[in-house]
């Protein structure tokens, strides 16, 4: 799930009325004086640019402008910049001249009232087949899948963690590829999470492992086009087949995948979970979640449930908090710290429910003072009782992983007959699949509520990007673009095709550092339409956009994911220059050794 992080007390909003009258009194002006006076395409372009550096300007610093805000105030300036100067010379005009309204009426119906219309302004396709992964990714997610996958993938590997993650990052880099990296980057580091505290792994882990996730859902997970937006704008930009991403993208996303592996050895070699240790929720770690999204609608995450106890364990708060980073259950922590029977009560309560809490309370005490063998019965008849109270929720999680599983059928088969004839809408799809997986819910109406609500959220974080999208077209429409591919035909015939796709290469990736990698894939991808050689500069642009976006907290929707997740769970205080600290030597390995891809798929292509 997208989210953003909680504004600090430092932080000034700025409301979106005031800064929609500043665009509207700035488009008056501008309309005004270009409509007897038009101006070359550059203005249009520096206002598209100012737009994107704003989002990142009242994205990062003390003054915040809400993102969508930001992009559709700026279309109304670009809109009076862009009418007076494609007007005049328009073959809309010269049918209105001709046929009067309804030569506008029927360009309103073909360009507004059409999906294939609205796809060229707005990549419009692209955007609802997101909007129903975005709704499928949120459904799949409570049925709790990937925590069961996950559990069963550490038993296999009798609890050892690296080859547990690896593996785990191995799924979700390929899974990528076909859903939403965005969401499932918010699936994946909550598990990753579990498993990593289980282990007792140290903070600074997982913090790093957590911003791994990132290149897992971007770099690794661009060897198909449908999981990623960028890529898919890229794909409908440049009209690409899905075997251009098997042939170009797939070696460099493998070729990451190894760097990634041996950054992840680096830092969890050696550690390892005694399973037979594990504590009973933590083996029902699916079964819980499960329950806590049917009966209550939500899900807690422990660090949240604790913080919001703090209170109310008064001077047993700081040992509850070391207990329990140093790996034992909260509920386990506080019966060793002698928290209030009543207090942990509460606890259990709202973490699994009333029928839960005389015998998970007699679990944990019991487990607490279990070198006696009469407390080691106690403890196994009470886990007995737990496991036979989650019974129920089991067979109801089985039933909706089952749906969950079945909706991937007409998902991947429609994906297919997209390939296959681009007249069947791609969104048609996403929203296939979440029907299918829907119904592995429908009997729960908590949970129900929380998948639309998480999804609808989600989707939000997308919407900035319809006006940004109509905008490059504009550029588009007014030839900005010839420019620019001028500029990339002098570079290849003065230093080569090589040395120009590695420029493209770091070019994307500085730029999606600071921007959002939606926009500099719909840019940069316009700037190459029919060249020679354009595959090989698609793919290196994918690659920097991918890369890059992972070097900053802001650079992709999933670093801003992993960065919202560090600061609620993990560190408040960890900051954007502490991001490019952990993250810096991780990024440059993979662009080096993507360069050497990169200038490698050249030769290949000329030859």
């Amino acid at each position: 799930m997208s989210t953003a992080a909680e504004p600090s007390s430092n932080t000034v909003d700025i409301p979106a009325k005031s800064y929609f009258l500043v665009c509207f009194v700035t488009a008056a002006l501008i309309g005004t004086i270009t409509w007897a006076m038009p101006v070359a395409p550059i203005l249009l372009g520096i206002e598209v640019f100012a737009t994107i550096l704003a989002l990142f300007i009242f994205g990062s610093i003390k003054y915040r402008i809400d993102k969508n805000a930001v992009t559709y105030g700026a279309l109304l300036i670009i809109l009076a910049t862009f009418l007076p100067m494609w007007w005049p010379g328009s073959q809309l005009r010269q049918e209105f001249i001709q046929n009067g309204v309804p030569a506008i009426l029927n360009a309103a119906k073909e360009n507004l009232l059409s999906l294939h219309g609205l796809e060229k302004l707005a990549h419009a396709d692209t955007m609802l087949f997101i909007l129903g992964l975005t709704f499928f990714v949120a459904v799949i997610s409570q049925t709790r899948l990937l925590e069961s996958i996950s559990m069963n993938i550490l038993r296999i590997f009798e609890g050892r963690v690296f080859f547990t993650v690896l593996v785990i990052g191995g799924l979700v880099s390929f899974a990528s590829g076909i859903l939403d990296g965005v969401s499932m980057i918010g699936l994946t580091i909550r598990v990753l999470v579990i498993i990593l505290v289980m282990a007792r792994v140290d903070s600074h882990g997982i913090k790093f492992i957590t911003m791994v996730s990132v290149i897992m859902t971007t770099v690794c997970g661009m060897w198909l086009a449908y999981g990623e937006p960028p890529n898919l704008i890229m794909k409908s930009n440049l009209s690409l087949p899905d075997s251009f991403f098997l042939k170009y993208a797939m070696p460099m996303a493998a070729a990451t995948f190894v760097i990634v592996a041996y950054f992840i050895y680096a830092r969890l070699r050696g550690v390892a979970i005694p399973l037979d240790e594990l504590d009973v929720l933590e083996q029902n770690i699916a079964d819980v979640r499960f329950m806590q999204a049917a009966h209550k609608g939500k899900t807690r995450e422990m660090e949240e449930m604790l913080k919001d106890f703090a209170g109310r364990l008064g001077d047993k708060a700081a040992a509850v908090d070391a207990s329990y980073h140093e790996g034992h259950h909260p509920i386990s922590a506080m019966c060793r710290a002698g928290v209030d029977r009543k207090i942990t009560h509460e606890f259990i309560g709202e973490y699994l429910g009333e029928e839960f809490k005389t015998p998970v309370f007699s679990y944990y005490c019991h487990r607490v003072k279990r070198k006696r063998s009469k407390e080691v019965e106690h403890e196994m008849v009470h886990a007995d009782v737990i496991e036979r109270l989650m019974e129920t929720t089991r067979l109801q999680r089985h039933a909706a992983q089952t749906w969950g599983k079945i909706a991937f059928v007409p998902f991947i088969a429609l994906l297919f007959w997209h390939a296959k004839n681009h007249e069947v809408p791609l969104f048609v799809s996403s929203l296939a699949g979440f029907g299918f997986a829907f119904m592995g819910i429908l009997p729960h109406p908590k949970m129900r509520r929380l998948a639309l609500l998480e999804a609808a959220h989600e989707y939000r974080e997308y919407l900035f990007l319809f006006p940004l999208f109509l905008s490059i077209s504009l550029l588009t429409a007014v030839g900005f673009f010839d420019q620019a591919k001028g500029v990339i035909e002098y570079g290849i015939s003065t230093i080569g095709n090589a040395n120009v796709a590695v420029i493209q290469f770091i070019g994307s990736g500085l730029l999606s550092a600071i921007l959002d990698n939606n926009v500099v894939a719909d840019i940069t991808s316009r700037a190459i339409h029919g060249m020679p050689n354009m595959f090989l500069f698609a793919a290196t642009q994918i690659a920097g956009y991918a890369t890059g976006g992972s070097l900053t907290h802001i650079g992709s929707a999933q670093s801003v994911v992993a960065f919202a997740f560090i600061l609620r769970y993990l560190d408040p205080n960890f900051t954007p220059l502490d991001w490019i600290r952990a993250m810096w030597k991780l990024v440059l390995a993979i662009t080096i050794v993507l360069t050497a891809v990169i200038y490698i798929m050249a030769f290949v292509v000329a030859v």
